[in-house]
């Protein structure tokens, strides 16, 4: 089926792109649980018709009524996924999430920056589930502010159900050679359908596995970060400050029983209590540090 006829076939009447389309929404789902502390209910719709009768004519840019966002793919020319969100969907999530981190006063550079970053993360799923269906590893390219491209008759609208807010749906639209690769079953190997016994090979050593899979863990294992212990924090006045001699006290927020925190490169990651190890202060782990105060402390 050429790539022509492909594109007048729905989005949901293809099981494998249903699939990586799933994959995405609950991708978006998770994504705004994590940072936002709020899971949406989400589902999808297939349509078809000139795009631009949605909105797209906007074009790109903070001003306009649809914010598009193009997301290429490496080693896949021609394949993009378009996604369209309206001006007042990406305000209130991007100000939502940033209100769970603790900033009350939020600029809509800053929301819209946030949703960009939303968005990122679900994209992210989504490369990966094209990957499973392709047959290789897919990781998503740099993306940029586009609209579709103009013969995109093909779309769908995603909803995202939130307790407290009704949200107008967000467009996507799928490249017709993204669609074509997606569909087609990846190649079996030559000799699968003859299978033979074969003695197993030696583990490679660690520095060639490394080398085979340079997005492994263990090249960050052996990575040195700052460790600091936060024992509270005060805001004092600058004639206070140059009031300071030896034997001034300066009074912390944090009462003499609470816990103190441990920052790994400036970031809240748990709490507890100090104790005394050999002569030396060390810290007592209490408790793991939510995604929510990870985000204020980084605020």
């Amino acid at each position: 089926m050429s790539s022509g006829s492909r594109h007048q076939v729905s989005l949901d009447a293809q099981p494998r792109l249903k699939e990586v389309i799933d994959a995405w929404a609950e991708g978006l789902a998770q994504a705004l649980e994590s940072m936002a502390d709020q899971r949406p209910e989400i589902s999808w719709r297939s349509a078809t018709g000139p795009i631009e009768e949605i909105g797209g004519s906007a074009g790109p840019g903070a001003e306009s009524e649809i914010l598009w966002w193009e997301q290429p793919f490496q080693r896949m020319p021609s394949a993009a996924v378009w996604i369209g969100t309206p001006k007042a969907a990406w305000e209130y999530l991007g100000s939502l999430t940033l209100r769970a981190a603790g900033l009350e006063t939020i600029e809509p550079a800053e929301a819209r920056s946030t949703w960009f970053e939303i968005l990122g993360q679900s994209l992210s799923l989504m490369a990966r589930a094209i990957g499973a269906k392709v047959g290789r590893e897919i990781n998503c390219d740099a993306g940029v502010e586009r609209l579709p491209d103009a013969e995109t008759r093909q779309w769908g609208l995603l909803t995202l159900n939130l307790p407290e807010a009704a949200l107008a749906p967000l467009i996507f639209a799928i490249s017709p050679k993204l669609q074509e690769l997606i569909a087609k079953e990846p190649e079996p190997e030559a000799d699968a359908a003859v299978p033979t016994v074969q003695e197993p090979e030696p583990d490679p050593p660690p520095e060639t596995a490394i080398r085979a899979n340079p997005r492994t863990m263990e090249l960050l294992l052996d990575v040195d970060l700052p460790v600091s212990i936060s024992f509270g924090k005060a805001q004092l006045a600058l004639k206070d400050v140059l009031k300071l001699t030896t034997g001034s006290i300066v009074e912390l927020n944090r009462g003499a029983n609470d816990h103190v925190e441990v920052m790994v490169n400036h970031c809240l990651i748990a709490r507890g209590e100090v104790v005394v190890v050999e002569g030396n202060y060390g810290v007592r782990i209490q408790e793991i540090a939510s995604r929510q105060d990870r985000l204020r402390s980084l605020a």
